[in-house]
């Protein structure tokens, strides 16, 4: 780092590196991150008051939400010709604070992280059906090395008899997850407005509506079979995992998440995740074993090329995150 050198943070600055920081996904559109600013320093805390106990009881993919977050602030940084150096968990007396970034001034690079920048503002969570078109595997090496870049792996999933598998086990995680009442009720509470800036949106009009019927009818079917299909046709469909399975390997996993999901972008495609697999210990095991390799599942990704344009997602006010 002989090149970079300290020089103060300007509430500009800031400001800008942090409105790419939030664009980050997450489960249920939570956006469970809140950032605190101190001279050279940003840290990343994790706000635990917009967990998802039902969903994410271990608080597993909260934790990779902010790890996207971290990684869309160190895009952000280089862009702006900062330099990030982060220290993961830096406080074993404070599991809520999972990172903190100091910022150097630094000369203009075209190093991998800057490259992604234009991409944050327009990566989308594509519920949708993906056009009927190949992936190239130089485009799917593309991602695999970005995953590996994090100290993550991603592993696509070649094989129709696993595919097949694996799209089963999405089918059956829907159907496990809407026979729970307290999981319907929890994905209803973040049934929201687009006003309100989180959550999945819903039109205002329809809203009482439809938070009643996901509270009170069991679903699973109609959802699992439309999200086996969405697993089945996908041009790719991937698994993002880490050889360990503590805090520090979920921030690795939401980094390399993010640095995939930019990198997809980079190249043209959208991606979405069916994490059913995943979320449910049991049906966890399986995919492990579908797998055949050491480590373990944390994301079950699909990407594509996308037929049409979508919206982003809303965002909270940035003085709601920062303090």
């Amino acid at each position: 780092m002989s090149n970079a050198q300290m020089a103060p943070l300007r509430p500009e600055t800031v400001t800008s590196i942090l409105q790419s920081a939030v664009l980050a996904p997450s489960s249920h559109n939570t956006q469970p991150w809140h950032f605190e600013v101190d001279d050279q320093t940003i840290s990343l805390y994790a706000d635990r008051t917009r967990a998802l106990p039902a969903n994410d009881p271990e608080d597993r993919e909260l934790t990779i939400s902010c790890g996207c977050a971290l990684m869309n602030l160190r895009v952000a940084a280089a862009h702006g010709n900062w330099a990030a150096n982060y220290e993961l968990l830096p406080n074993s007396e404070d599991e809520d604070l999972l990172a903190v970034v100091q910022l150097y001034s630094t000369e203009p690079s075209n190093s991998s992280e800057a490259e992604l920048f234009s991409a944050i503002a327009h990566r989308r969570t594509y519920r949708k059906r993906f056009a009927p078109r190949e992936v190239s595997r130089s485009i799917i090496e593309e991602l695999v090395q970005a995953a590996a870049k994090e100290q993550a792996w991603l592993q696509v999933i070649d094989s129709e008899e696993t595919r097949q598998a694996v799209a089963a086990l999405v089918a059956e995680g829907d159907a496990i997850q809407w026979s729970n009442p307290s999981w319907r009720r929890e994905l209803a509470a973040w049934m929201h407005p687009r006003r309100r800036g989180d959550g999945l949106t819903v039109p205002g009009l329809v809203l009482p509506v439809a938070q009643a019927v996901v509270r009170t009818f069991d679903m699973g079917n109609g959802v699992g079979a439309n999200d086996r299909q969405l697993a089945d046709e996908s041009p790719v469909l991937a698994v993002l995992g880490t050889d360990g399975d503590g805090v520090q390997d979920w921030l690795a996993a939401g980094q390399a998440l993010e640095r995939v999901l930019l990198r997809a972008h980079r190249n043209g495609l959208q991606a979405s995740h069916l994490n059913q697999p995943i979320q449910l210990a049991s049906l966890r095991i399986k995919l492990q074993h579908l797998l055949g390799r050491s480590g373990f599942p944390q994301l079950l990704l699909r990407f594509g090329f996308a037929e049409e344009e979508i919206p982003a997602a809303p965002r909270r006010r940035l003085e709601d995150v920062v303090g």
